[in-house]
């Protein structure tokens, strides 16, 4: 018994450095600067980081640039509003630089509702909308530049067409320019603006019941039918701007076309085929579905589109500032003799009214697809104030009220 407590105490040493020496746990190892996981399907998944797109960088970083190009950009157009003296060229160069905002604006907002619903479908739809808007207001305004297409067909009227395969023309030997040449150029631009709206409510309603999903290339979805019936009407509509450009390339060299034409391709086919190449990638597993950090799943298609949306907001800023150089509004300021030194808002509200007025699509439709009109061109034009109006009031509000008047010629006697 003498000896218990010092057995009590050699037994209790082995408790107490056993106490001490029990392994603690290892560290957390710290998550990567990417915070990259794997799934159990392979694909590439966030943890805890946010994914790059919906990052306050990304979203800070798309911002300037299209903060800064819509400041640009709606300068532009007030100057061309504020000088407003050849309203049926203006009017087109406003809806071309529209072009930025809608692009700048509608891919930003996209950015920000990114997540696992598909809300930029129903947002990249007016954007793609507008584009056929462009198309057509691009070939219009070359046609008011040369006058109309009266003077246009005085000019190359009966004049062989070169075949060049450089120009896409190898397949019109033999052929000579006639009004059917203006009436496929017009016709071809203004299929794209019935095409686009249509196949963009086609997309939502698909989108809807859930047979639409981007970059899906299945023979049972959606998405496969509206990319071929786009690609070959917005192709059909590019390839009749390119046949006109150079059947009129030389009347259309005082007004220095190449720029205007270079920019407004650039904007329509670098976002067609980026979208392509990123649904490409998405198909071939280079994009991969994501999770990110609130725990919702978000597609790979839809992180293609997100992309996209990425990358259209740095470009705009690119465009507004090639617009700019492209439309300048210096020309029309110069004839512009009103010794005001700035047209009052009223002026202003109703040029832009009168810009974004449909009238002239639908007019141009009926005379470009009626049989009736067929073997007429038409000439346009500006009918001043009558003498009862007052010039000096409003100062300079005259602009606002000429009137736009059409003629039918026929073609025989140009």
């Amino acid at each position: 018994m003498t000896n218990a407590p010092g057995l009590l105490g050699t037994a209790g040493a082995p408790l107490v450095s056993a106490t001490w020496l029990q392994p603690s746990p290892l560290p957390a190892m710290p998550p990567g600067p990417t915070g990259l996981q794997t799934d159990p399907v392979g694909n590439s998944s966030q943890g805890a980081s946010p994914l790059f797109l919906t990052s306050a960088l990304a979203r800070g970083i798309s911002g300037v640039f299209v903060w800064t190009a819509l400041v640009i950009t709606c300068h532009q157009i007030y100057l061309h509003l504020r000088s407003y003296t050849v309203p049926s060229e203006q009017r087109y160069i406003i809806r071309l630089l529209l072009v930025v905002p809608v692009y700048a604006f509608v891919s930003w907002l996209s950015l920000l509702l990114l997540g696992a619903h598909q809300h930029y479908v129903y947002l990249d739809s007016v954007r793609d909308c507008y584009e056929a808007f462009v198309i057509y207001s691009f070939l219009s305004l070359c046609f008011q530049y040369l006058g109309g297409e009266s003077a246009i067909m005085a000019e190359i009227r009966g004049k062989p067409i070169q075949s060049s395969c450089l120009h896409s023309t190898c397949c019109l030997r033999g052929l000579a320019y006639s009004i059917g040449f203006l009436r496929f150029c017009k016709q071809a631009t203004l299929q794209f603006c019935v095409v686009k709206p249509v196949m963009a409510l086609v997309t939502i309603i698909l989108q809807a019941v859930g047979k639409y999903h981007d970059g899906d290339f299945n023979i049972h979805s959606g998405y496969l039918y509206v990319t071929l019936i786009y690609n070959a009407s917005v192709s059909l509509a590019l390839y009749a701007l390119l046949l006109f450009y150079f059947a009129t390339r030389e009347l259309l060299l005082p007004f220095e076309p190449v720029l205007k034409f270079l920019t407004i391709k650039a904007v329509i086919f670098l976002s067609f085929w980026q979208g392509m190449l990123l649904a490409i990638l998405e198909r071939c597993g280079i994009i991969p579905e994501v999770q990110v950090a609130d725990g919702s799943r978000v597609g790979a298609g839809t992180l293609a589109a997100g992309y996209q949306n990425f990358i259209i907001c740095i470009e705009m800023l690119f465009a507004s500032i090639a617009l700019r150089y492209a439309f300048t509004c210096q020309v029309y300021s110069e004839k512009d003799h009103s010794p005001a030194p700035t047209a009052p808002m009223p002026s202003i509200s109703s040029g832009l009214k009168e810009t974004m007025s449909p009238k002239d699509i639908v007019h141009d439709a009926i005379h470009n697809f009626s049989p009736t009109y067929q073997h007429y061109t038409q000439q346009a034009t500006q009918e001043a104030p009558g003498p009862g109006s007052h010039p000096s009031l409003a100062g300079g509000s005259q602009r606002s009220h000429n009137v736009e008047k059409r003629m039918l010629i026929p073609s025989e006697e140009l």
